[in-house]
């Protein structure tokens, strides 16, 4: 059975004075703030979220 990965993301920089999308995406993504951390499946949809905001957060692939 395959381990499935996910990604672990967590934000680094601020969202304020961004740009609404860019606002968005991390309210989408369930990010408060600096320093939170959420972890989300390894999928094309919140690759491109995270591709979106790459600037404001690190991430990090982990086991899920």
């Amino acid at each position: 059975m395959a381990v499935k990965k996910k990604l672990k993301v967590v934000q680094i920089r601020s969202g304020s004075g961004r740009v609404p999308s860019q606002r968005e995406t991390l309210k989408g993504l369930g990010l408060r703030g600096p320093r939170t951390e959420v972890v989300v499946p390894n999928q094309a949809s919140f690759r491109g979220m995270i591709k979106k905001i790459i600037h404001l957060v690190t991430v990090e692939e982990v086991d899920g």
